[in-house]
């Protein structure tokens, strides 16, 4: 069974973000909303553990709005993780047969 896992917390400020990464499976898909979009970046201390996740067959996302919101640039996310809109957030949960979200 697939499921969409939202993120909404900065990773640097709570720990949502790892729990999710060691329960999720390769048949999941992470998205990171809110806060959690600056985890998307490269060369934090979070990047390696989500560059693991996509290698092993996690796909991860993050909402480009989001990044915008915070002034962040979208040159700086980690390549393997892919951006997407309101309607990508809208099709990514349609897509899968659940949503699990992380506070």
């Amino acid at each position: 069974m697939a499921t969409l896992h939202t993120v909404n917390k900065s990773p640097f400020e709570r720990n949502s973000l790892d729990t999710c990464l060691s329960l999720c499976n390769n048949s999941g898909s992470i998205l990171l909303i809110e806060d959690a979009v600056v985890g998307a970046l490269r060369n934090t201390s979070v990047s390696e553990r989500l560059v693991k996740a996509i290698e092993s067959g996690v796909k991860i996302f993050a909402l480009g709005e989001d990044l915008k919101a915070r002034g962040l640039p979208e040159d700086r996310v980690i390549e393997k993780i892919t951006l997407v809109d309101y309607t990508g957030f809208v099709k990514l949960a349609t897509e899968n047969d659940r949503v699990q979200s992380w506070l």
